[in-house]
């Protein structure tokens, strides 16, 4: 398999909508509010469903059903809507697999489509909840309740797999994710050299 990245307008209508400046405010509520009601719902149903129900078959088909919904709405809407990014997998002719990753274009002004409320509501929803269902494992795990260890792995796999998806949008390819993370210790590094004084605690 190979890995492309792509910096494409997603939709015809992305480049009218791009002209306009960007705001700090939701511009896309009805998508905000999914990009964390599937995920919530369905960490809150595990929290609650031993006091809500006694049947583990229901719990278990209700939580795989919101990260399902979860998946594809992140995957297929939120991110597209909310901050110019989308991830799929296409398999070309020859049987091969490619990784797309797209980013939005900048308009010719370098105005973004995208808020800044509603970029930082998707980055945190994509980031804290996939570490809540790390930390729902270790609790299975250690626990011994082994029934629930797979619907928590299930959790971390469906929400871990879209994180990925949108860094890899982000940063792009894996050379520049290693490269980034050596320019930002290089630069940490020069800081403490020319700066010592900085780093002395107070």
């Amino acid at each position: 398999s190979s890995d492309d990245i792509e910096d494409v307008s997603l939709f015809d209508a992305d480049d009218d909508v791009s002209r306009r400046p960007k705001k700090s405010r939701i511009r896309h509520p009805v998508a905000s509010f999914f990009h964390l009601f599937f995920r919530v719902s369905a960490i809150v149903v595990y929290l609650l469903c031993e006091l809500l129900t006694s049947s583990f078959i229901a719990c278990m088909v209700t939580i795989i059903l919101l990260l399902s919904c979860d998946f594809w709405a992140v995957k297929n809407v939120t991110g597209r809507l909310m901050v110019g990014l989308r991830w799929w997998n296409q398999v070309d002719d020859d049987g091969r697999s490619h990784w797309i990753f797209e980013a939005r274009k900048a308009s010719a002004q370098g105005s973004k489509t995208s808020s800044e409320a509603e970029s930082r509501i998707f980055w945190l929803g994509l980031i804290t909840c996939p570490m809540i269902w790390v930390i729902f494992a270790f609790s299975a795990l250690f626990s011994f309740k082994v029934k629930w260890l797979a619907v928590v792995v299930m959790g971390v796999v469906l929400q871990g797999a879209n994180l990925y998806g949108y860094i890899r949008c982000k940063v792009g390819s894996r050379k520049n994710l290693t490269s980034m993370a050596t320019s930002y210790l290089g630069k940490q590094f020069l800081r403490q050299v020319r700066f010592p004084g900085l780093w002395k605690p107070s």
